[in-house]
């Protein structure tokens, strides 16, 4: 299905389809599938007692590895791939802002907290650090001033620590479908 396709009634579905035939495949060198990642995002999300806006954008945040005209980050990238952009683009139409906010922004987020807390990039995985280098490393002093104007700031970081949490192997997580009651209540009305 194509992205112009698109409607409420399918994205739902589409978003399963995509779980449901690449979720399995290779997270960026870490030791989880990309589904195992999201769904654990989502979970960690749901145990600490986040809105289900979070636990929605937590899910989500990387639907655009799969969605990217640019295709899936590798390794031995070395040219970024703009996931997060792609992502967004897909959810927009149908997914409240923050949510939408949270997908877009959060490689910015990184780049962000290796800027201003130097423990941050210390705790980052290997791919990260990677990823890290093509996403334009760390923020200069003015992408961190006009980042922190961002209305949705701390729930983007939120969603950035979720990534950073879920990668955990072998990790008991709830299926995709147990996820889609709350993905329905945060679509747009």
């Amino acid at each position: 299905m194509l992205s112009n396709e698109l409607t409420k009634e399918n994205i739902i579905p589409f978003i399963k389809d995509i779980f449901d035939r690449r979720g399995s495949e290779e997270y960026l060198g870490e030791n989880v599938t990309i589904a195992e990642h999201m769904l654990q995002a989502a979970t960690l999300a749901e145990k600490k007692g986040y809105s289900e806006t979070i636990i929605v954008a937590a899910l989500l945040h990387d639907i655009g590895h799969f969605t990217s005209e640019f295709g899936s980050f590798e390794m031995n990238d070395k040219i970024d791939r703009f996931h997060e952009d792609a992502g967004a683009k897909i959810l927009e139409k149908f997914f409240p802002t923050l949510v939408t906010d949270c997908v877009k922004f959060h490689v910015a987020a990184k780049r962000y907290l290796c800027a201003t807390d130097a423990s941050y990039y210390n705790k980052l995985s290997n791919a990260s650090i990677h990823s890290l280098k093509l996403q334009g490393g760390l923020m200069s002093d003015e992408e961190v001033s006009k980042f922190q104007k961002n209305k949705n700031l701390n729930d983007i970081i939120k969603v950035r620590y979720l990534d950073d949490e879920g990668k955990i192997q072998n990790m008991e997580t709830p299926d995709f479908d147990y996820f889609i009651p709350i993905i329905k209540k945060v679509l747009k009305a």
